[in-house]
């Protein structure tokens, strides 16, 4: 005779037992792990400053400072810095290419130089272990001094965090497991709640200012801050005109400097982005500013 069957606090013990075993082996498997992985983080974030310190050097700059390193992602790193600086593409590329391989840094990686203002992606190369599969344009031209980031996208190599997702997936699967063979039980249905969504719907475009996203059929576009700025103050007066100098002032009055063709710029850069929803139409009322005309859906 199954006792286990028969004796529901058996059962029970069983249950909550293996399932103790199963955290436990997780937590034990994460603490043996999470040491090296934050030592190894640590170590990168000190030989991305060193980058850092190379770039400012070659530009001639010895005293300003190196932002705090950011972490944008698994892997996706961007290195500030508190002074506008030039730089030359061909040594940048040669400060970072050298300071990796004295490090023995074995992943591929991606680099991109962006504007500070904008967010353009100026300079941009990525490097293969493989060497003929490198890609690096633009060398030789000198960029001006302006205010800029530099982000590096390593391909992920780490052992120890591949280690992670198998012990974290094998603990899935063993969890799958218990409750497979746990006593089938009938439980009622509860009705399912659909989130609501983040944002706000244009026309048939949902306009997420917070992510400074736009999503129309599945299809997600990114805005950059001043586009996110320029759409949420066209898109709280929809169908009304909103005046250029109110928009400048708005968007451009903390920079203290307006410049006329920047705004009509951002309006273009806007207007491709939008094109996706025929709902939506920016238009240019001449003399006068711009409006978001929404068609009723």
């Amino acid at each position: 005779m199954d006792t286990a069957k028969n004796n529901p606090v058996s059962g029970n013990r069983y249950f909550w037992g293996l399932l103790l075993l199963l955290v436990a082996f997780t937590g034990l498997a994460a603490f043996r792990f999470s040491g090296k992985d934050n030592f190894s983080m640590a170590r990168q974030q000190i030989l991305l400053r060193k980058i850092g310190h190379e770039i400012l050097l070659a530009s001639g700059d010895s005293t300003s400072r190196v932002l705090p390193v950011q972490e944008k992602g698994i892997g996706k790193y961007q290195i500030r810095f508190e002074k506008e600086f030039t730089f030359e593409p061909d040594t940048l590329v040669k400060i970072i290419r050298e300071t990796l391989e004295k490090e023995d840094h074995p992943a591929d990686y991606i680099v991109n130089v962006l504007d500070c203002s904008n967010e353009d992606i100026l300079f941009g190369y990525a490097i293969s272990q493989k060497g003929q599969n490198d890609i690096i344009p633009c060398k030789g031209r000198i960029q001006a001094k302006g205010c800029y980031v530099v982000n590096i996208e390593f391909q992920e190599s780490d052992p120890m965090l591949s280690k992670s997702y198998v012990i974290a997936g094998a603990s899935l699967f063993a969890f799958m497991g218990i409750l497979a063979v746990r006593p089938f039980r009938k439980r009622r249905r509860r009705s399912v709640i659909p989130e609501p969504e983040q944002g706000f719907r244009i026309g048939n475009t949902l306009f997420d200012a917070e992510k400074r996203t736009l999503t129309v059929s599945g299809m997600i576009t990114e805005l950059t801050p001043k586009e996110n700025k320029l759409l949420h103050i066209l898109a709280n007066s929809p169908n009304e005109v909103i005046e250029r100098s109110r928009i400048q002032k708005e968007i451009w009055e903390d920079e203290g400097v307006i410049v006329g063709r920047s705004l009509d710029m951002f309006i273009s850069k806007l207007r491709r982005k939008l094109e996706n929803d025929p709902s939506v139409q920016l238009v240019n009322i001449h003399g006068k500013g711009y409006k978001l005309q929404i068609e009723s859906v």
